[in-house]
């Protein structure tokens, strides 16, 4: 039985019924007969052919042991729908349900922060300071244990909902007295916010002893972005070598000690050159379709086979050597809320993503942008800036459009550090100082491309929001990372040059080695 990720939400979606259908024929293929339980119409593995038996229930703990009970089935598979039936994974194992692959305590491990910690604290492995708080006065005294600014959220939720940066003892308190729902039984959970900190994944095969790892994947956007938002490539554009065996390293000794028998997904950050683990999730993540299109490793179909019982020496999985890019891009719905300030953070907003893919880390940046809607401008014309935070990377990113032949025009404080760095910058008026400001610019289609990088800090976000807005609303691309700004010069460069033609996935899978 494989229980599916029932309705769709913020959070999970489509790559989890990926997962379960090709669990489905793979089990097929093993001889074995399937029961898919799932209640969302518009999925694949609820279409009549994909399983042998389809019950179109709810997700719950009484449907399914009901459906448990009528069908005696030899064991159910939990890992491939998400959050859903993680939920829900305990009650069944202590009503006599057989749960296929990782156990529900290795689960419950990566699941609870306070038990995690103490793992990785054993194992030596970094991760960034937290605490747990329960109400303000323990949220107050963390704060001040771990230092402004830090990351907060609830536990056991989806999608990183209700996940905000805090900067300062005022936004601190105005979050606890929204807080719903903490009890000493779910905490607020309190970390240091890693800041200019490289974001990066792997998703891993395991036996509950020998690992498998396709690939690492790098986040084009930095930490505090929710992975399920940021531009993500395969294989790593930046991350050094010994970083690179360090995320092996770690996620070999974490699936180990979590005993994972299937999938697992890992996200870690690299922070002035040291690798902190960030969470661990033995179960499919959102990443499994890419890698297994990118990569030609079928994920799910592999972890199926490890849960009945292969080993992964015996499937002979090798390292890949993979001589082209893959790049996701999140598929945002800001359009249909004109009154959203679309800014990122570490709460998901994405409903889709999409995946491009080209023999340049740049080409395939662009087609992931071409195809998430958010086409970036290949004529030479005006760029608008305006930085929240100035950095070596923003200048950097400023010179490269600048070779490109845009020109730029900035709000004065911006305007004058570019040209303190060399950087030729015009200046444009904020909406209160007079016109034409930056609102007129926009309106007037006088501006091809804008990069507003945004201030955490709720009273500096006015000008920054009727910027964002005035964006969607006239339909000018937009980008409020310096890191998708340095990825678009790139991917604007290599669209110019004409690099690109169209490849099937067999093609591109014939080229690795």
């Amino acid at each position: 039985m494989i229980l599916g990720g029932g309705p769709n939400r913020i959070g999970q979606g489509i790559e989890f019924d990926y997962c379960c259908v090709h669990a489905a024929f793979a089990l097929r293929e093993l001889g074995y007969e399937t029961i898919m339980v799932n209640c969302n119409p518009e999925t694949v593995s609820t279409d009549y052919d994909t399983s042998d038996k389809l019950y179109f229930e709810p997700v719950t703990v009484e449907d399914v042991l009901q459906i448990y009970r009528q069908e005696k089935p030899l064991g159910v598979i939990v890992q491939f729908g998400g959050q859903t039936p993680l939920n829900i994974a305990r009650e069944l194992a202590e009503a006599g349900v057989n749960i296929l692959g990782t156990s529900i305590d290795s689960i419950d491990a990566a699941e609870d922060r306070d038990i995690f910690r103490h793992m990785m604290d054993r194992l030596g492995i970094p991760m960034p300071e937290s605490r747990m708080a329960s109400n303000l006065g323990e949220a107050l005294k963390a704060a001040g244990e771990i230092g402004y600014p830090l990351m907060i959220r609830p536990s056991f939720v989806l999608g990183g909902r209700g996940m905000e940066v805090i900067y300062d003892e005022i936004m601190l308190r105005e979050y606890v007295d929204a807080a719903v729902g903490v009890t000493p039984d779910r905490p607020l959970l309190l970390d240091r916010f890693l800041q200019e900190a490289l974001e990066c994944e792997a998703d891993a095969l395991a036996d509950g002893e020998d690992v498998y790892i396709p690939t690492v994947m790098e986040h084009v956007e930095l930490a505090g972005v929710h992975s399920g938002d940021s531009a993500c490539m395969i294989p790593p554009v930046s991350i050094s070598e010994g970083h690179m065996q360090t995320i092996l390293d770690y996620t070999r000794k974490i699936a180990r000690q979590l005993h994972v028998v299937g999938l697992m997904n890992m996200q870690f950050a690299i922070e002035k050159d040291k690798v902190y683990v960030i969470e661990a999730n033995p179960r499919a993540s959102r990443t499994v379709p890419l890698v297994s299109k990118v990569c030609g490793t079928q994920m799910a179909r592999i972890a199926t086979e490890l849960m009945l019982g292969k080993k992964v020496a015996e499937l002979e999985l090798k390292p890949k050597n993979i001589p082209y890019y893959g790049c996701k891009e999140a598929c945002l719905p800001f359009k249909k809320f004109p009154e959203v300030d679309p800014v990122l953070g570490p709460e998901m907003r994405s409903t889709g993503e999409v995946l491009g893919m080209a023999s340049s880390f740049g080409l395939a940046y662009y087609k992931a942008e071409e195809a998430a809607n958010a086409e970036l401008p290949t004529k030479e014309g005006t760029i608008l800036i305006s930085l929240s935070e100035k950095t070596e990377s923003a200048v950097h990113a400023a010179r490269e459009f600048v070779k490109l032949g845009f020109s730029l025009i900035a709000t004065s404080g911006t305007a004058q550090w570019l040209k303190d760095h060399g950087v030729p910058a015009e200046t444009v008026a904020k909406i209160n100082e007079g016109r034409p400001n930056v609102l007129d610019v926009i309106v007037n289609k006088q501006v091809c491309l804008i990069i507003n990088t945004p201030s955490g800090r709720r009273d500096s976000r006015a000008d920054d929001s009727s910027i964002r807005k005035a964006a969607l609303k006239y339909n000018v691309p937009y980008l409020t990372t310096v890191a998708a700004a340095l990825a678009s010069a790139q991917g604007i460069r290599a669209a110019r040059d004409g690099q690109g033609f169209v490849k099937s996935l067999q093609e591109y899978h014939s080229e690795i080695r």
